[in-house]
């Protein structure tokens, strides 16, 4: 049986990878350092996974787990031995995971000559990339040629929401039907991975700006259309017809931009489109509105999820109004619970918004991104 060491045996690592993961046929080792968890896997030898809304339940078996922090040896041998290796732990805590990687990759090499790739399957552009450098800072200089030659680090996008629960069944995850593993072919090594669920692309940052400027872009859309309404969670906010229309022009407007970009095909993306409108219509993963809007620095800053299409809708010709309508919204975002608000907030109170506009967006002063935005402030 194949084997696969996926770090992060939360419920995004149970209820994704590592369940696609072991439906195509490999042995899963959870690498995390939660003891109770860790007791619970090897304990049980298998979970269960249930879609919401569906009555059934997907087994998982092959399943184990090393709790790194007290099992080190363990761990590196899993690493020799692997065929694969996954994460998802939370971009935050990449760098953590790295010493341990190099060290694993170290042994590998005296050991193990088969290629093997390490993918970071994490909610971050250039995830794996990231992680490589974290790993080679780790590594003796005199054997990254040899890394070089037998590890790919390919980066990947990923998409699945798993909320935030509780269950009286140990070990079960509760996910949504849709999921999304995109790997770029340009970082792999060796025989290309067949696992049901993932898909290997050739241009990734295609599909990295088509969840971005559609997934991430319409929730956040909806959420700080919601806040101005005083609505406090997103499926509630779904069925605000004014909300659904703006969004619908938000998503119209990336829609066209990533259409006439990237050459998708219209009919597949506007159907991906309507999928992530009925995700955000269930309400199973809704989630607080104050939540989906948090970190408007981050989300405002001029290469994300609302800037960036705006900008780029601007440089082809056309006018973004929609977009500009929600980052005007996005900058009144006042919520006293998030530091980056509360942040945006006082910088208006001393600067004023015209300020406030160049200082968080990075968009020119009297440009006409910048007149749309103002027009609807």
């Amino acid at each position: 049986m194949k084997k696969a060491v996926h770090f992060g045996a939360g419920n995004i690592g149970r209820g994704f990878i590592g369940l696609l993961l072991s439906k195509a046929g490999y042995h899963v080792t959870f690498v995390d350092v939660a003891a109770p968890l860790v007791d619970d896997i090897n304990s049980l030898k298998k979970y269960n996974v249930q879609i919401f809304g569906r009555e059934n339940k997907i087994q998982v078996d092959n399943v184990s787990a090393i709790n790194s922090d007290i099992n080190l040896d363990e761990l590196l041998e899993a690493i020799v031995e692997a065929d694969i290796v996954t994460t998802a732990i939370g971009p935050n805590i990449l760098k953590f995971i790295a010493p341990n990687i190099a060290k694993g990759l170290t042994k590998r090499i005296e050991k193990n000559q088969t290629p093997l790739n390490i993918i970071a399957c994490e909610n971050m552009v250039g995830g794996s990339t990231i992680l490589k450098n974290f790993v080679y800072e780790n590594l003796a200089d005199e054997i990254k040629p040899k890394i070089d030659k037998l590890i790919g680090f390919p980066d990947a996008a990923v998409d699945r929401i798993v909320p935030a629960q509780k269950n009286d069944e140990k070990l079960l995850v509760k996910v949504e039907e849709f999921s999304e593993w995109d790997v770029d072919s340009r970082g792999l090594v060796g025989e290309r991975p067949k696992i049901n669920g993932m898909t290997i692309v050739d241009n990734l940052s295609a599909y990295i700006e088509r969840k971005l400027f559609t997934v991430n872009t319409g929730h956040a859309s909806i959420a700080y259309l919601a806040y101005q309404k005083g609505i406090k969670d997103i499926s509630t906010a779904m069925k605000d017809n004014e909300i659904v229309e703006a969004a619908r022009k938000v998503w119209n407007e990336t829609g066209t931009l990533l259409i006439e970009k990237y050459n998708f095909d219209p009919k597949v993306h506007w159907d991906y489109v309507k999928t992530a409108e009925k995700r955000f219509s269930n309400p199973y993963l809704s989630d607080e509105v104050t939540r989906v809007a948090r970190g408007p620095k981050r989300k405002l800053s001029a290469k994300d999820r609302l800037v960036s299409p705006a900008t780029q809708l601007i440089e082809r010709g056309k006018s973004p109004q929609a977009l500009a309508k929600v980052i005007a919204a996005a900058l009144k975002f006042d919520f006293e619970g998030d530091p980056e608000a509360v942040e945006i907030q006082a910088y208006i109170k001393e600067n004023g918004i015209e300020k406030a506009v160049t200082n968080f967006t990075g968009i020119e002063k009297d440009s006409e991104l910048y007149k749309l935005i103002l027009e609807n402030i």
